[in-house]
């Protein structure tokens, strides 16, 4: 019989990616949303289960019915913005649903998590990378819940975990299946390809005087199915019986925002017209990952996250879901 593994948000954009992997892998991948951000169309390897974490007896019935053999936490609130606007309503859904889903998860004897977490928890960088043990400091309710959720998962007595800190997740499945879809889009990439698209006028660069080599700030871009990939292996070591652990997901290099413009529109070819606006606050000149730990434990090579492959699956992407 082929093990079913439940995975948390799993009709939104990482989740998604997430589930296609697990199928790839052998896996049947039981997704459970709310369908408040997530897409009912992104879920193409399983079954779906509309529903919350928070509702834990039907939790518990979930699990009854699937008998997983793990679950795969994606499901929260992630925009870092809104969670400044509305701090009680991102404490309150990513540590609480967190914590009702440990104890469901406690209760119906499934002891594997692989958990979605953030680099928001570290805060502003103190190094030219940062590794796990880069002190946590997050600056924003958003970072807050996830590091919040950390630790509820590290003190559940009798639960395996692997912890897995993205960078900045970026790029779509190479067949298009599936992509990059948030609503209101905040991300730089997908908001880059709307103004290749035609479906914005100019990109606002927000602070053009930092102390990096163009004057814009630095980001450490991995390809979301690298990402995806990387759950299945965490998977794979706790099915096989390996310890917990917690580790980062990123590429290990930087790209400025002038860097990704210059190669979307390589990708394109459109002309991507600028706008320099201010700063915006908390935002650090560079943030890069150190993702040594993953790749040696988890045996992870995030061989597509070069910033031409995310852009060009991106753009496919884009294409068809805005029917260019």
């Amino acid at each position: 019989m082929t093990a079913k593994v439940i995975v948390t948000g799993g009709a939104g954009y990482i989740g998604s990616h997430i589930c296609l992997s697990l199928a790839e892998a052998g896996f049947i991948p039981v997704t459970l949303d709310t369908l408040e951000r997530g897409h009912r169309t992104a879920v193409q390897w399983g079954p779906l289960i509309v529903g919350d974490v928070n509702d834990q007896s039907m939790l518990r019935d979930l699990f009854a019915k699937h008998l997983p053999i793990a679950v795969i936490h994606c499901a929260a609130y992630t925009l870092v913005g809104e969670s400044v606007e509305q701090p009680q309503r991102y404490l309150a859904n990513n540590i609480d649903g967190t914590h009702t889903l440990l104890d469901a998860m406690l209760a119906s004897g499934v002891d594997k998590l692989v958990f979605s977490s953030t680099s928001a928890v570290y805060g502003t960088p103190q190094s030219k990378t940062m590794d796990e043990a880069h002190r946590l400091d997050p600056q924003s309710p958003y970072g807050s819940s996830k590091a919040a959720a950390e630790r509820l998962i590290a003190g559940a007595s009798g639960m395996r975990s692997v912890v897995l800190r993205y960078f900045n997740a970026a790029g779509a499945d190479s067949r298009s299946r599936i992509g990059e879809a948030h609503e209101p889009e905040t991300h730089l990439i997908p908001v880059v390809l709307d103004v290749a698209a035609g479906k914005r006028s100019a990109l606002t660069i927000y602070g053009t005087d930092y102390p990096t080599a163009d004057g814009t700030c630095v980001r450490d871009y991995v390809h979301v199915c690298d990402v995806a990939d990387a759950h299945v292996a965490a998977l794979q070591r706790l099915v096989s019986g390996g310890n917990s652990l917690l580790a980062n997901l990123g590429h290990g290099e930087g790209f400025s925002v002038r860097q990704v413009i210059q190669a979307v529109e390589r990708t394109t070819g459109k002309n991507i017209p600028q706008i320099a606006g201010p700063r915006r606050p908390g935002d650090p000149a560079t943030v890069v990952a150190d993702c040594a730990l993953a790749r040696r434990e988890l045996a992870w090579n995030p061989k597509r996250s070069t910033i031409d492959t995310i852009i060009a699956d991106a753009w496919s992407w884009h294409r068809r879901l805005r029917g260019i």
